[in-house]
């Protein structure tokens, strides 16, 4: 099974997803690079969105509410995001202010709430597991956010460290012990060199996958544990768009894996 989408050269689309090109149902996602000046527009026919500005300035408008230079870090490594969530049936532009990398993740919906800017100031970020299952996770549109089924965090790991630890799944629609979620992991690496490694695989091992991420590369989790470990002295960076039918994020951590107080994107 083929869970690896690479990303190709930029500027313009970088990787793309697309409930169909995966096989499932929820989750969209595509990743731009676009030059000072240039502009993308889209129109969010049947599926709500959350851009999320990875680096760079960008003007957005979304629903008829505009906002000025979102954005400002120089990497998904130096600090927590902007964000801005766009309704189903919005029209979305972003305009590049400076050189700019935007993830637009996405899932089907017929209403949503308004458009809203998510700022760096209500990010939750959580500094999760010890020694080597230490990273930094920053929500963006999780529970706490409203949305219609999207959900969206990102994770900064250190070199060497493992994340999405303990190993977890969220195939089975059973609250509130589990709820099914579709899942891309976008992956960064800092100074875009070494890799990182997922493995994702089901209980019985139907699915048993160790796939090898490059720098820019999207990994799909249609179902089964999916814990990520970075090489040593490459820090890694994931960004998590996930959706199904109940917009919960309730999982069930590997029996051979019980601590729970490591449990964290």
């Amino acid at each position: 099974m083929n869970l690896k989408v690479p990303s190709q050269p930029g500027p313009g689309l970088l990787v793309r997803v697309t409930p169909a090109s995966a096989g499932w149902r929820h989750v969209g996602l595509e990743v731009h690079r676009l030059e000072a000046g240039r502009e993308l527009r889209c129109r969010l026919k049947g599926r709500e969105a959350c851009v999320v500005l990875l680096s760079g300035l960008t003007d957005v408008s979304a629903g008829g509410q505009r906002w000025p230079a979102v954005g400002g870090r120089e990497s998904v490594f130096t600090g927590a995001p902007h964000a801005v969530y766009a309704p189903p049936g919005a029209d979305l532009t972003l305009r590049a202010v400076t050189a700019t990398e935007v993830a637009i993740g996405w899932a089907p919906a017929e209403q949503g709430p308004a458009p809203a800017l998510l700022g760096p100031e209500g990010c939750r970020i959580w500094h999760r597991g010890t020694g080597g299952s230490e990273r930094v996770v920053r929500d963006i549109l999780m529970e706490d956010r409203p949305a219609t089924s999207l959900l969206v965090t990102e994770v900064v790991t250190p070199g060497g460290h493992w994340s999405s630890w303990p190993p977890h799944k969220h195939d089975t629609d059973d609250p509130p012990r589990e709820c099914y979620l579709e899942e891309t992991y976008y992956h960064r690496l800092r100074g875009g060199s070494g890799f990182a490694l997922q493995l994702v695989y089901t209980p019985d091992l139907a699915l048993d996958e160790a796939v090898r991420v490059s720098d820019g590369d999207v990994v799909l989790v249609p179902r089964g544990y999916h814990p990520v470990v970075a090489t040593p002295g490459h820090d890694l960076y994931y960004l998590n768009v996930m959706a199904g039918p109940r917009r919960r994020w309730l999982v069930t951590v590997d029996p051979g894996f019980s601590d729970p107080s490591l449990l964290s994107r």
